[in-house]
């Protein structure tokens, strides 16, 4: 839905942490009037907080904010912030999180939302007693690729769904003396690659297929010790020649065998989620393949802007055909004019804020909110039960994801056939 109210909503934006995913929300924001001026949404940039007084200093000096702390109390207690963006680390989620529902502000923040399932559970308790709106950054369910993907298997031109695999593969710990940063500290950070990758493949499981139901895994620590590095003074890419080490306490890959359940669109499929921090070759290969009776997808966030279908298994043209994200997917022409000119990663943050300023202001936005962050966490935290227990694991379900609203078709035809 298009608004047809021409009165600006301006919406005041509180930053909490200004590291690099806070200057993203940042430029999402300040993306808005000029992405999409029928929404009459004008983001102000009111305070940023940061314990680094310097950080704090670049949000009003460089991304443009009014003002700056080093207490994120302040963000709370502006009377001129109506919405807050959270991009503290994993440890801080569950006090600010709680702590910007207590002060009834719409609350945009990172994933995992807590360590654990008690802690995102206790979040999404917060924004529920509230009534705010959350959104949650899943932002490759944004990808105008995935949201055609989506619409394929909703119409059911894949026909039944068979089986998923699903790859998140980075290297950006492949690095044997890369930086012991809070990531690899479970008091700081919960889980290690189920918690920051499978959590973002949970969801877009959960997004284009339907919900996991039960779960059995494994998991390794390819490098046991890592140097140390000051909180703050770098991330997990950095890198530390000769540093003092400290054990790695959480794992660097996990492997999750998975079965969907009721209200999948693929109830009953069968899958197979990966994910590795410290592979070698792959860059930021975020895989996702859907197997049906009559057909197939897949993706790569390498190549983000491309999908490969194939649709019937008879004739001349079976196989794998690549098509060309463009105007048909999602908010594809909302960037660029036509296929072929490629959208980036950035460009999904603004989709991500667009959805969640439309819910601000009372719209209807199919977008990830508490609700999805606690589903992805409860298979993350039975894939952790299970792969300990070496057994299999029951996923409690969470009502009122919008991942379970699925689409509606939207258009008589049919996507470009080739067997």
């Amino acid at each position: 839905m298009t608004t047809t109210d021409t009165t600006p909503h301006e919406i005041g934006v509180g930053l909490i942490s200004v590291g690099w995913m806070g200057q993203l929300h940042s430029r999402a924001y300040s993306s808005i009037p000029v992405i999409y001026p029928e929404l009459g949404i004008r983001p102000k940039l009111v305070i940023a907080a940061d314990t680094n007084p310097d950080r704090a200093d670049y949000a009003v000096d460089v991304l443009g904010y009014g003002s700056g702390t080093t207490d994120y109390r302040d963000v709370l207690d502006h009377p001129g912030v109506d919405v807050v963006s959270v991009c503290a680390p994993n440890f801080l989620h569950e006090e600010i999180g709680t702590a910007v529902a207590r002060a009834g502000k719409s609350l945009w923040i990172e994933k995992p939302v807590g360590r654990s399932a008690e802690e995102t559970q206790a979040v999404a308790d917060a924004a529920d007693a509230a009534g705010i709106v959350t959104a949650v950054g899943f932002n490759y369910r944004n990808a105008p690729a995935i949201e055609y993907a989506r619409r394929i298997i909703a119409e059911g031109q894949l026909g039944r769904i068979i089986n998923v695999r699903g790859a998140f593969f980075a290297d950006y710990s492949a690095e044997p003396n890369g930086a012991l940063s809070w990531r690899f500290v479970r008091n700081l950070a919960g889980s290690g690659v189920l918690g920051d990758l499978l959590g973002h493949l949970t969801d877009l499981a959960h997004y284009v297929v339907g919900p996991i139901d039960r779960v059995t895994g494994v998991s390794n620590t390819a490098y046991t010790e890592r140097p140390k590095l000051e909180m703050g003074s770098g991330t997990h890419f950095s890198v530390v020649e000769g540093g003092e080490m400290a054990p790695v306490e959480n794992e660097d890959y996990a492997g999750l065998l998975v079965h969907f359940g009721a209200g999948a669109q693929g109830a009953g499929a069968v899958g197979t989620l990966e994910a590795s921090r410290v592979s070698v070759g792959p860059r930021a290969e975020y895989s996702f393949e859907v197997y049906g009776t009559e057909g197939s997808l897949r993706w790569n966030f390498e190549r983000m802007n491309e999908l490969e279908l194939a649709l019937g298994y008879r004739g001349p043209h079976v196989g794998f055909t690549r098509i060309m994200s463009g105007p048909e997917f999602g908010d594809f022409s909302k960037f660029q004019p036509g296929a072929g000119t490629s959208m980036g990663y950035d460009d999904l943050k603004v989709i991500e804020a667009k959805k969640f300023l439309r819910a601000h202001i009372g719209e209807d936005s199919a977008h990830a909110d508490v609700h999805d962050a606690l589903a992805a966490n409860r298979v993350v935290y039975a894939g952790e039960q299970a792969i300990a227990n070496q057994d299999w694991r029951a996923v409690e379900p969470v009502e009122g994801t919008s991942a379970s609203k699925r689409h509606e078709p939207v258009r008589a035809e049919k996507a470009v056939p080739h067997g």
